[in-house]
């Protein structure tokens, strides 16, 4: 098979690996920033600040809520949802809150389990950046990807390690791939380079710029043998709190590159063969913008709905105190057991049975197993708000 190059090589070149009936060639990344330099004319700096805009505005409708952790808490379990969808996963946000709570008839294990990694690895990132402990680098990307292949699918394939092998995105084999990343040999001087670029080397550009630019390349190398999608869009995540863009982690984009999955692997692939940077970066500002704006008016929905519902309870009279202490806790758990309810708030079972009744009765509590015993509730319209996007895994 003959060398491929790009009419534009800003991004790198693809070279031959093998030849033969099974040949093929591996692309070679360029280290970042693309020279030439990403061009960005009227319209894409019209975007970037709409997009800067965006974020400023998500970053602050936090302190509108009573507890941003108790809203985060689940947003976050939504983004590992998606994150994993893409990859095929099948459970929903509902799926994996009854999996967490021990309540999951009918959940794919493994798909929960998955999820559930996700959402390890994502707290450990975060709390090595918000710590102090370590900045966005390669070992905190690999400590990331150890923790998300820990048990269930991938985890025989080298967690916490850049991998020794090639690997290739579509097809049964290099040959027919729809994209071969570079020789394993690579990997590690490629990830080097990027952590650099990471850093301000050789200069510093506007933080969504570095952004998308890194997510790309990262999606480029491919250094692990999986979960190289889901460790490249918690990167983004990262990179904006490491970067105290954003107070708390509340940018995913799953649910936008879920949606638009094909023009995403469209735009990636464009990048490698036409170092088409522009077009990728109008691309992952949209969506920027899209979520940044739908988050904001999710939270806002949120916050007027847990005020609402709070003045329904004040209505209860007697037992109002805790059925209030109960909502709270409903708030932030969003699926609980009446007896775990008890211990935490340290109340006796009949008050707080009592107080689930009243919540069920005015419509905010919802029971979902069915069942006599271990009954499990939900925040009903705090899940529906959150649920939408992830309950139909091939949209």
């Amino acid at each position: 098979m003959a060398t491929t190059r790009q009419p534009d090589d800003r991004s790198g070149e693809f070279r031959v690996a093998e030849t033969g009936p099974n040949g093929y060639s591996a692309f070679h990344p360029r280290p970042l920033p693309p020279d030439p330099s990403i061009r960005i004319d009227a319209e894409l700096q019209g975007l970037l600040d709409r997009a800067n805009q965006a974020l400023g505005r998500l970053d602050g409708v936090t302190l509108l809520l009573p507890d941003p952790d108790q809203f985060l808490y689940t947003y976050v379990r939504k983004e590992a949802v998606l994150s994993s969808q893409i990859e095929g996963t099948q459970s929903s946000l509902s799926d994996l809150l009854l999996f967490e709570a021990d309540a999951a008839p009918g959940v794919p294990l493994s798909d929960a389990q998955e999820t559930s990694n996700y959402i390890a690895a994502m707290n450990h990132g975060l709390a090595r950046i918000q710590g102090g402990e370590l900045p966005l680098c390669n070992r905190l990307l690999r400590e990331a990807h150890g923790l998300l292949l820990r048990s269930g699918r991938g985890s025989e394939r080298s967690p916490g390690q850049f991998r020794r092998e090639q690997n290739w995105i579509g097809g049964n084999r290099p040959a027919v791939a729809r994209y071969v990343p570079p020789p394993w040999q690579e990997v590690e001087p490629a990830m080097a380079k990027l952590e650099r670029f990471l850093h301000d080397e050789p200069e510093r550009i506007p933080i969504l710029v570095k952004a998308a630019a890194a997510h790309a390349q990262f999606e480029t190398i491919h250094p692990f043998l999986d979960g190289n999608g889901r460790v490249g869009r918690l990167l983004i995540t990262l990179l904006l709190v490491a970067e105290d863009v954003l107070k708390r982690p509340l940018l995913y984009l799953s649910l936008y590159l879920k949606q638009n999955r094909d023009d995403y692997y469209d735009h990636l692939q464009r990048i490698r063969t036409e170092g088409a940077w522009e077009a990728w970066l109008r691309f992952f500002l949209e969506g920027v913008v899209e979520v940044a704006e739908a988050t904001t008016a999710t939270t806002r929905h949120l916050v007027h709905m847990i005020e609402r519902d709070r003045q329904t309870i004040h209505g209860f009279g007697r037992g109002a105190a805790t059925a209030l202490r109960l909502h709270d806790l409903a708030s932030r758990f969003v699926v609980f057991r009446p007896t775990t309810a008890a211990k935490l708030l340290e109340l006796s079972d009949p008050p707080v049975y009592a107080a689930v009744r009243r919540l069920e009765e005015a419509g905010i509590l919802r029971e979902v197993t069915g069942r006599q015993r271990g009954k499990l509730y939900v925040y009903d319209e705090y899940l529906a708000q959150l649920n939408e996007g992830t309950t139909d895994p091939a949209a």
